[in-house]
């Protein structure tokens, strides 16, 4: 399977989660076996010689992958999720979204100074979600932080709220 067989598969949503919004659904790509395997592949092939030791998936899409990359790396794998879902003693990021304002929280122990992570979601809009992901991610002092996304909303221009040398990489882009 082909990466443009991936996009064929990637459902349009009109008007999710609010008016205006067109959602690229990637549950219809999640729910084939062969698609699933052939991004994991392309994920371990983009971070297989990078020593990544932690992978931060961002709830919930980002758990997917996320955790199937760090299974791949024999890397841990840490979530990053909503206020209230970590039962211990969590860091809190508030952003703007797109569509409204948010939380993400990170477990205070789940990353250590000598990790090397990569912070993983699938989709690349607007970038809020994963500038708050990363921010929490910076008060580790990892050694390193990638990123990366399944997809990317190129025209959104998500990119430009990151600082100038933060590893971005997208499989899929629209």
């Amino acid at each position: 399977m082909e990466i443009n067989d991936i996009y064929k598969q990637v459902r349009d949503i009109p008007d999710f989660p609010k008016p205006g919004i067109l959602f690229k659904d990637l549950t219809t790509v999640f729910k084939n076996g062969e698609s699933v395997q052939r991004l994991s592949d392309e994920l371990y092939r983009l971070y297989k010689d990078k020593g990544i030791t932690k992978v931060a998936g961002i709830e919930s899409r980002g758990f997917i992958m996320g955790s199937i990359l760090a299974a791949r790396l024999g890397a841990g794998f840490v979530p990053v999720r909503k206020p209230g879902k970590l039962p211990a003693e969590t860091w809190t990021e508030t952003f703007e979204k797109e569509y409204g304002c948010d939380a993400i929280e990170i477990h205070r122990d789940a990353i250590a100074s000598e990790d090397v992570v990569l912070l993983h979601d699938d989709l690349l809009a607007t970038g809020g979600t994963m500038l708050a992901a990363y921010h929490l991610i910076q008060r580790f002092h990892p050694r390193k932080i990638y990123i990366n996304f399944l997809s990317e909303i190129v025209v959104l221009n998500g990119r430009s709220v990151f600082p100038s040398g933060v590893e971005i990489e997208t499989i899929l882009k629209f």
